[in-house]
């Protein structure tokens, strides 16, 4: 059609023995915006790639802009690659010249078109820092940037919004969809669903295979009747949600609040609870969850393993006027907050707030500049080996070996922490079994599917069965089903007594945190339950609660 920017038709491609796509067909249109959602490993990459033009498919042919693919005018095709793809020892402006002098922009279009983007992308006052030392959502918009160094026909986004901040994911939205009334065909990747849920045409990819086209509404329409809100008490979400999660009739269930989010198999609430269950506004989520067909069992493995956290008055977690610089710059200032034993407490804010530094201190991985924290009973300052050796630590980055197999990794963390003999086997005997790395043992860690990088991190965390575990972003990037799978570890986990706590960027996995704080420009701007945040800022939702505090935040600062 003449609208049609790009499109494909029973494409096929394998990598060795692996199918990565079959009989796959997609269109993407001038003006619109077209979302990929899919699981881990579901093909979405490849099939980028292919409209691209980087690799070409085993069967049939891709079309982009008129032509096949591979032989499309690419100075008309924008790509970012999921990954951050840019030199991060060249600055910002010196990699938007890289860029064009690759799209062989003359030099007059060139400062014209620089202008217009920095302006476009808020980076102007950042040209001359190096690309490596930017934030996560400014090395995104950096990205995007550097694709539309000459505006295309065709934007290929893959997954731009993981490791984003929720403002920072709302402000690429809105430039994206700026793009699309200039009448650019978009085509956006994206772990995140109600990303997905705001296209105007969705594909779901799984396994390789496309299990659904069309609208959003579709898939919203095939789960109405369906959703349903459970008050519960604090005390007894997590039991409520685990039980519930190993009912037949019931396809899906989250936390929220002070409450349970339920998507069950066929129309109707739950036996048993009907008279307190509440009609729910279906989302895009469930809609993906129900046409996959997948669901996590409220029953964590793990957590069944794991030892009983003895009770105790003290504090697991504390910190108590945190605060770092580096030289004339304050990362993190006056974080003050405690944990008791059993709880999720997250840290939530903007790229580059000082969560993460904050995260490290706690950890022992950072010295404070001033004030004091404690783990588990032990102080940072006097007690720091013991501190380590009482929490689980997974990183923001995949931090294990990468060159080292699933086994090796198992065999050097155990050693890390302690264990050995009989009760280093059995450890890592455990957490095979329960991750399902078996059939990965040979594997390089580095070569790993996502889902089962993140699954290898938390198992080499939890070996050694510690009272406290820091989760940094832990699952940044990977799907909604693996997601739910790590949930239901942690929420066992916490029943047994252990205390987490999380940095994140989704904001319905908030909602799973007993308290949050919330941390901005390095200040701790407000504390308290996902239902206090929401009620005090009149907000439906964790993300509308979180943009409503920034905002906040920076009206105060203006007026002072």
């Amino acid at each position: 059609m003449a609208d049609e920017v790009a499109s494909a038709t029973g494409i096929v491609k394998r990598f060795g023995a692996t199918l990565a796509l079959d009989d796959v067909g997609i269109e993407v249109r001038k003006g619109l915006m077209t979302g990929l959602v899919g699981p881990d490993g579901a093909g979405k990459t490849t099939l980028i790639r292919i409209l691209a033009g980087l690799i070409d498919p085993d069967a049939d042919e891709a079309m982009a802009l008129g032509s096949a693919a591979t032989k499309a005018d690419h100075s008309r095709i924008g790509y970012m690659p999921q990954r951050f793809g840019l030199y991060e020892d060249l600055t910002v402006i010196e990699n938007l010249r890289l860029y064009a002098d690759l799209r062989g922009l003359d030099r007059e279009t060139r400062e014209e078109n620089f202008a217009h983007l920095l302006e476009f992308t808020d980076l102007g006052r950042f040209q001359s820092r190096l690309a490596g030392k930017l934030s996560g959502g400014m090395k995104q918009k950096l990205g995007l940037a550097c694709a539309l160094v000459r505006q295309p026909d065709l934007l290929l986004l893959d997954e731009p919004g993981v490791g984003v901040d929720p403002v920072s994911r709302r402000e690429l939205w809105q430039m994206v969809r700026e793009l699309t009334g200039e009448g650019v065909g978009v085509l956006w990747s994206t772990a995140y669903l109600d990303e997905a849920e705001a296209c105007d045409t969705v594909f779901l990819l799984s396994e390789g295979k496309m299990l659904h086209a069309g609208p959003p509404g579709d898939l919203l329409a095939r789960v109405e009747g369906r959703v349903f809100r459970l008050p519960v008490p604090a005390t007894e979400r997590r039991t409520t949600l685990a039980h519930l999660l190993d009912r037949d009739d019931v396809a899906d269930g989250t936390l929220q609040g002070e409450g349970v989010r339920l998507l069950m198999r066929e129309a109707g609430p739950p036996e048993g609870v009907a008279g307190q269950a509440v009609p729910a506004k279906p989302r895009f989520e469930d809609g993906f969850i129900d046409v996959l067909g997948a669901k996590v069992s409220g029953t964590s493995g793990l957590a069944e393993a794991y030892r009983l956290i003895p009770a105790s008055d003290t504090p697991a977690i504390e910190a108590r006027g945190l605060t770092k610089r580096f030289g004339d710059f304050t990362a993190a200032q006056d974080i003050s907050f405690a944990v008791q034993r059993g709880q999720i407490f997250g840290l939530l804010g903007p790229n580059g707030a000082g969560k993460s530094t904050t995260f490290k201190m706690l950890c022992g991985l950072l010295t404070p500049s001033s004030g004091a924290g404690s783990v588990a009973g032990f102080d940072l300052r006097h007690a720091r080996a013991d501190a380590r050796q009482s929490l689980g630590y997974m990183a923001q980055k995949f931090s294990l070996y990468g060159d080292l197999s699933v086994k090796q990794n198992l065999d050097f963390f155990s050693g890390i922490y302690g264990l050995k003999g009989a009760a280093r086997r059995a450890a890592i005997e455990r957490v095979n079994a329960i991750f399902h790395l078996e059939n990965y043992s040979s594997v390089n860690a580095g070569t790993l599917p996502l889902g089962f990088k993140q699954r290898l991190a938390l198992a080499c965390a939890v070996m050694h069965e510690p009272p406290v575990l820091f989760l940094d972003e832990p699952t940044s990037g990977v799907d909604p089903i693996v997601r739910r799978e790590f949930w239901s570890h942690i929420n066992g986990l916490v029943e047994k007594g252990v205390t987490v706590l999380v940095t994140t960027h989704f904001m319905d996995e908030a909602e799973y945190c007993d308290r949050i704080a919330l941390i901005y420009r390095a200040t701790q701007i407000a504390t308290g339950t996902p239902d206090e945040l929401k009620a005090q800022t009149g907000s439906e939702t964790m993300e509308d609660a979180f943009i409503a505090l920034i905002e906040a935040a920076d009206r105060l600062r203006e007026a002072a």
